[in-house]
Parts: C-alpha cells; structure tokens; sequence
C-alpha cells in the first residue's frame, strides 16, 4: 500500500504543533487535551463516532424477521432489525414520543418495536402502528410519525452502521478485499461477544492498538507467538493494517499469517488463520471506554474458543494496565507530545491525522 497520510490535504506542517499535520518524520503526538474533559468527547461523539462506519454487530445475530440488537453510536442509542421481507433496518432507538426506548436489550423475532416507557408501538419498519391515550390529541395521525432511520451494511458477515453523514462505506473499505480476499472469512461464525472496561479515553485505547512498538514491554506472551521483527504497517486512506508472521501453534492460535486492521474510527479486525476477533471502542465518558468482542471461527476450529478467552484476557489486562496509567500521563498536565517513532508509528501518525483533520474541519 502506499504510505499516505490520512487527510492529503493542507498546508499545517509545523511539527512543533501537537494539532498539526506533519511528514512521518517529523510527527509528534496528539494534544493531551484531546483526550481529557467533557467538551472534548462531546466533539468526538459529535464529529467522530457518528460520522464513521463501525462494525455493531455479527449478521447472524440479525438472521430472521423481529432479531433485533441494541447498541450507540456516539452517545447515541440506536437499534436495528430484520423486517417480515428479510431487509434489514436501522433507527435511533428513541421513541417519537417521549424519546423512550423501543428495545432495552437484543432480542429475537419480535412482532412489533414498542417503547418500554408509554407503549407506542412501530412495525419493524419503523412506521407508528398505535399510541395509546392519544384519542384526545388534535391533529394526531399515527402514519405520520416514524422512527429515525439510520445507515447500515454488511460485509463479511458483519453489520456496520453511522448515524450521521460522512465518507461512504465504499469509500472507507476501499482496498480491503483486495488483503483479505473473498474466501478469507467466508464460513467463519460466530462464537461468542466479550465485553472489556478500561480506564482511560477511548483514543488511548485506538493508540495502543495501532503500534507493535509496546508488544516487547507490555506483552510478553503475545511476543512469543507473533513475530516482532517482521511486524510491518500498512497505510490506506481511511484504515491500517498491522501484518506479522505467527510463527508458532498455540492452543489460540493457528500458524500463518496475523492480519490486525484498523478502521476509522473505531473498529478493529483482527484476521489469523481460521479466526477472527472484532473490536469495537466505545467512549463511557472522557476517561473510561469499554471494547466490545466478537469472536469468529471456521468449522472445526471452535475448540480454540475457551484458550483464546484466556489469551484474550492476559493480553487486555495488560493492554488496560498500561492505557490507564498513559491515560493518568496525558491528564496530569505535565505532559508535551513527544516524536513519533517513524518505523513503529505510522499507524498512531495515520490515525491522528484522520481525527487532526476532522478537529480543522469542524471550524
């Protein structure tokens, strides 16, 4: 892949400037105060997460008419379900009414979408059905009133969605079959979801993902199995991959190949032989995220499942250890953003860039 900066854009090359596009070469890191306070995760939810397509949810989890999930995008509540044709719909889990919730948990084969707090009822289309008590209301037409609707693909057996405009999906996923291949994650299913807490804002957590330079410091064990020195960065325009050979076989892992993307801006797919684990970043509040996963294995290979949660748990915690103390460097005031590491940090640079550009375009 080329080694593109994320924005092409703009003349902002003062390296000294912790919010300005630099070459590699001279980057730094982003301003602290992007990942401390309210007004800063308020812009993200706003002008970040709403506007980017993430993965929300395995499509088999949405197979027949009335499955429904429960998520947020961005702060914002959001539901979608497979209708009686086998179309698959999207909406701001926000009653019309008095913005209760039309679905409190996941659920399947529903007949109807009805508000948990005054019981107005909408088909799996989204169109008002009844409202009880409102005889009396003036001028009150139910098939006037509908849900909120939201954007939503599917692509390699996951359900993607945004809440508001931004790059359109083929756009963001540009480039990306051609890696992974149609026959990569045909027949993976999935097994079972993790859900992960951690301490610190959720860009801390998309930072430590997107660089191998901690992998000898922070996680011995996976540094056994993937292979350090050959781990290489790859750079498109709205995502990154991380490549290494994995050179042994473990009770998780299947020798091959590890395939670590990022897409902006949040979700991960971590691709290796007969598996895939997916991650999504969600902001709890401007110092604490959780991640939620998902995990996929071909036939035959779901027997990794209980040493992969196990691996899986070592390396988070290890991963949350050390997010949580950055989180605490970033916060103290004390910190100026050091130079990036142009051999071990294009990822970190990429992304950066890609959020610098939304932070300059938002005026």
């Amino acid at each position: 892949m080329d080694d593109l900066s994320a924005p092409p854009s703009t003349d902002r090359t003062d390296a000294n400037r912790p919010d300005q596009i630099s070459p590699l070469a001279q980057a730094r890191a982003l301003d602290p105060a992007r990942y401390v306070g309210s007004s800063a995760l308020r812009f993200d939810q706003d002008e970040v997460l709403s506007r980017g397509w993430q993965v929300v949810a395995p499509v088999s989890s949405l197979a027949a008419p009335g499955d429904h999930v429960v998520r947020e995008i961005g702060g914002v509540p959001i539901l979608l379900v497979r209708n009686g044709e086998g179309a698959l719909n999207g909406f701001l889990n926000i009653c019309r009414h008095r913005a209760g919730p039309l679905a409190l948990c996941d659920g399947r084969g529903a007949k109807r979408l009805r508000c948990a707090y005054h019981g107005w009822a909408y088909d799996l289309d989204g169109q008002l059905r009844a409202a009880p008590e409102m005889q009396a209301a003036e001028d009150f037409d139910v098939s006037g009133i509908a849900l909120d609707r939201i954007e939503v693909e599917i692509w390699g057996g996951m359900v993607f969605a945004r809440i508001r405009s931004g790059p359109s999906f083929v756009d963001v996923m540009a480039g990306l079959d051609g890696i992974v291949g149609p026959d990569r994650l045909a027949g993976l299913q999935h097994h079972h979801s993790r859900l992960y807490d951690v301490a610190c804002n959720w860009k801390v957590y998309v930072d430590n993902y997107l660089e191998g330079y901690h992998l000898p410091f922070v996680h011995p064990d996976l540094t056994q199995i993937v292979s350090y020195p050959d781990y290489k960065t790859e750079l498109a325009r709205y995502w990154s991959l991380q490549r290494s050979p994995i050179d042994a076989e473990t009770d998780a892992y299947a020798a091959g190949e590890a395939l670590y993307f990022f897409i902006y801006p949040n979700t991960m797919l971590n691709i290796l032989p007969g598996r895939m684990q997916t991650n999504r970043v969600v902001p709890d509040g401007p110092d604490r995220c959780h991640v939620e996963f998902d995990f996929y294995y071909a036939p035959g290979q779901g027997g990794r499942a209980e040493a992969d949660d196990a691996f899986s748990d070592r390396v988070q915690e290890e991963d949350r250890l050390i997010c949580e103390h950055v989180q605490k460097g970033l916060a103290s005031g004390a910190y100026d953003p050091g130079r990036l590491s142009p051999s071990q940090e294009s990822g970190v640079w990429h992304w950066q860039n890609l959020l610098r550009d939304a932070y300059a375009n938002s005026g």
